[in-house]
């Protein structure tokens, strides 16, 4: 598998992102940054449209930031953001988490002229990789039932590291 890229490009108001390769855990941090920093406290924010037709996989936590971003939107009343999926693998896993219910999911390649940014590479510590997989995971829990029971053990295997830690 390709190693994990991921790109940007705003244009009014409307965010694409761009995952390519495998998309995991290490790389997950930069996206939540980038997603925090930028794009959930962006005034101007109108649309999302995240890019998926190059991501041949994609880990629970990569998930569970892609959700946060369709909480935000709901939350500002902006409407579903887009995913463009081609992998059928892809698509699966993302029906089978709830996707489909809180994003449009559209079957086609990208049609993007500008120029994408990679997202810069953040380095953070153990605790703040473990809070944003607990953060990521909670979100995927709060789509439906099935993921609250799917990650509800990870979870309290994490906090329960997180609280022995410290």
């Amino acid at each position: 598998m390709d190693a994990c890229k991921m790109q940007y490009a705003v244009h009014n108001g409307t965010y694409v992102l761009k995952l390519r390769g495998d998309v995991r855990v290490p790389l997950c941090t930069s996206l939540e940054s980038f997603v925090e920093d930028h794009l959930l406290h962006d005034a101007g924010l109108r649309a999302v449209l995240i890019d998926l037709t190059e991501t041949e996989a994609i880990d629970s936590t990569a998930l569970g930031l892609l959700a946060q971003i369709a909480v935000a939107l709901q939350t500002r009343k902006l409407g579903k953001p887009v995913i463009l999926c081609i992998n059928p693998d892809i698509e699966r896993i993302l029906e089978s988490m709830g996707f489909d219910q809180v994003f449009r999911i559209l079957h086609t390649t990208a049609a993007i002229r500008d120029k994408l940014a990679e997202l810069p590479v953040e380095c953070l510590s153990e605790d703040e990789v473990t809070q944003s997989v607990i953060d990521a995971h909670r979100t995927l829990m709060s789509l439906n039932e099935s993921n609250q029971v799917s990650f509800r053990s990870l979870v309290d295997a994490l906090e329960n590291e997180q609280r022995q830690r410290h």
